[in-house]
C-alpha cells in the first residue's frame, strides 16, 4: 500500500554510450555500416537455407532459428541506440522500456536455450549417427525450438513481473543505452535486494550453468572426435561445425554472465560489454558458424549467382 504514494515514473533518460557529439556521430557511423553490412548476410543465410534443397537437415534448421533470434536480438536495442546518436535528449517511457526488457530477455533465453539444443542435435549426430534421421526428426526440431521460445518466454515474464512491481519516484536516469534489468532496478525507490536475488538466480546462474553444460559436452564430443581424427572429412567436418559451436556459445554466454551472474553493480566495462553482447555478437554468431561451413558458403554463392542472373535478366 505504500506504493501507492509514490508518483510514478512515466519515462527514462538514457545517458547513451557518450556524451561528445562529435564521438556519438563516429559511433553513429560504425554501427550503422556494421548494422547494414552483417544483417543482410544474416538474412541471406536464412533464405539459402530455406530455399536449397541440399540444406534439409535438423542442423541447418537449426542454423536459420539462430540467426532469426540474432537478428531480432540485436534489432531490440540498435535501432534505438542509432537514433538516439542523433538526438540531444535521449528518452523512452516506461511502457517501451518495459516491452524493450521484455523482447531482450524474451529473445536472449531463448536463443540460449536452442544452443542447448544444438548441442543436443550435434550429440545425435556424432554419438547416434545411423538413427540420427530418426532422432532428430522434423517433428521434434520443431517441438524443441517451440520449447526454446517458451521457455525464453517463461524467464522474461518473470523478469517484467519483478520489475512492474517496483515503485519508481524518481531520478529516472539510466546509465545505459538501452533499458535492462541491471540498470531499471538500480533507480526503484524501495529495497530491490530480493528482486536482485531472484534475478540473479533466473538470469545469471542458469547462465553459468548452461554455459559449464555446453562446454562439458562439446569438450566430449570433441574428444570423441578426435580419436578418428584425420580418418575422413566428414569427422573433419564435424570437429569444424563444433569448434563454431564452441565459439557462439562462448560469445553468448560470455557477457551474459558478466552482466547478470554477479550484483547489478555499476562498473567502467558494463557499456562496452552491454554493446557486444546486444548488438555485435548476435549479428556475427551465424556469419561465425557460415564461414566454417562449407556446404552453406557453397549454396549462398548459388544463390547469390542465381539472383544476379535473374537482374541480368
Amino acid at each position: 500500500m505504500e506504493h501507492e504514494n509514490y508518483t510514478r515514473v512515466t519515462e527514462f533518460i538514457l545517458t547513451g554510450l557518450s556524451q561528445t557529439r562529435e564521438v556519438q556521430l563516429v559511433l553513429f557511423v560504425i554501427f550503422l555500416s556494421f548494422y547494414l553490412f552483417i544483417l543482410p548476410g544474416n538474412v541471406l543465410i536464412i533464405c539459402t537455407i530455406r530455399l536449397d534443397p541440399h540444406l534439409t537437415s535438423p542442423m541447418y534448421f537449426l542454423l536459420a532459428n539462430l540467426a532469426f533470434l540474432d537478428i531480432w536480438y540485436s534489432s531490440v536495442t540498435a535501432p534505438k541506440m542509432l537514433v538516439d546518436f542523433l538526438v540531444e535528449r535521449k528518452i523512452i517511457s516506461f511502457g517501451g522500456c518495459i516491452a524493450q526488457l521484455f523482447f531482450l530477455h524474451f529473445v536472449g533465453a531463448s536463443e540460449m536455450f536452442l544452443l542447448t539444443v544444438m548441442a543436443f542435435d550435434r550429440y545425435a549426430a556424432i554419438c547416434r549417427p545411423l538413427h540420427y534421421a530418426t532422432i532428430m526428426n522434423r517433428r521434434l526440431c520443431c517441438i524443441l525450438v517451440g520449447l526454446s521460445w517458451m521457455g525464453g518466454f517463461i524467464h522474461s515474464i518473470i523478469q517484467v513481473a519483478l520489475i512492474v512491481r517496483l515503485p519508481f519516484c524518481g531520478p529516472n536516469e539510466l546509465d545505459s543505452y538501452f533499458c535492462d534489468i541491471t540498470q531499471v532496478v538500480r533507480i526503484a525507490c524501495a529495497n530491490t535486494f530480493p528482486e536482485e536475488l531472484v534475478m540473479i538466480f533466473s538470469s545469471g546462474l542458469i547462465s553459468v550453468v548452461c554455459f559449464i553444460a555446453l562446454l562439458m559436452s562439446y569438450a566430449f564430443l570433441l574428444a570423441m572426435l578426435k580419436k578418428h581424427s584425420g580418418s575422413n572429412e566428414s569427422t573433419n567436418r564435424a570437429m569444424s561445425t563444433c569448434y563454431s559451436h564452441i565459439t557462439i556459445v562462448v560469445l553468448m554466454f560470455g557477457p551474459s554472465i558478466y552482466i547478470y551472474a554477479r550484483p547489478f553493480d555499476s562498473f567502467s566495462l558494463d557499456k562496452v560489454v552491454s554493446v557486444f553482447h546486444t548488438v555485435i555478437f548476435p549479428l556475427l554468431n551465424p556469419i561465425i558458424y557460415t564461414l566454417r561451413n562449407k556446404e552453406v558458403k557453397t549454396a549462398m554463392r548459388k544463390l547469390v549467382s542465381r539472383c544476379i542472373l535473374c537482374k541480368e535478366k
